[in-house]
Formats: structure tokens, C-alpha cells, sequence
């Protein structure tokens, strides 16, 4: 096991619409909007902590939260 974090790319789906200018509020990640209703944050994340401090920004605007995929290098959009 690393004791190094390394940085590492995530999806977050998310329930309803979220605009793409808060794409700055979290950690400038890509804001998608899909065909089914829900949104698709995506990008690189530093470390856990900052995966952490993304979720907590979701969970104190009341943001419903689907899942949360590592994404492997190579496949992030």
C-alpha cells in the first residue's frame, strides 16, 4: 500500500440538474447534465480528502447522491 495519496478520477451521479457553473465548486470538475434526469460530475480528484470535501459540498446543498465510480486511467471522459 502507498502511503503517497495519488490523485484519482471519479464519476459522481447525482439526482436532478445541477447548473455547469458550479463546476468551480467542486474542484473543477466537469458538470453533465444526462438524457435521464441526473448529473454526472467528472474529473480528477487529488486525494480521498478532497473526494470527501466534494461530497460534503453535495450533502450541505441537499443534493441527492447515486454513486460515486473510480474511473480507471484512460477511460474519464
Amino acid at each position: 500500500m502507498s502511503t503517497t495519496p495519488e490523485p484519482g478520477w471519479y464519476e459522481i451521479r447525482l439526482q436532478g440538474r445541477l447548473d455547469e457553473r458550479w463546476a468551480a465548486w467542486f474542484e473543477g470538475m466537469t458538470v453533465e447534465p444526462a438524457p435521464d434526469g441526473v448529473t454526472l460530475l467528472r474529473g480528477q480528484v487529488l486525494d480521498q480528502a478532497a473526494l470527501h470535501g466534494i461530497l460534503a459540498r453535495l450533502r450541505d446543498l441537499g443534493i441527492p447522491l447515486i454513486s460515486v465510480q473510480p474511473v480507471r486511467a484512460g477511460d474519464e471522459r
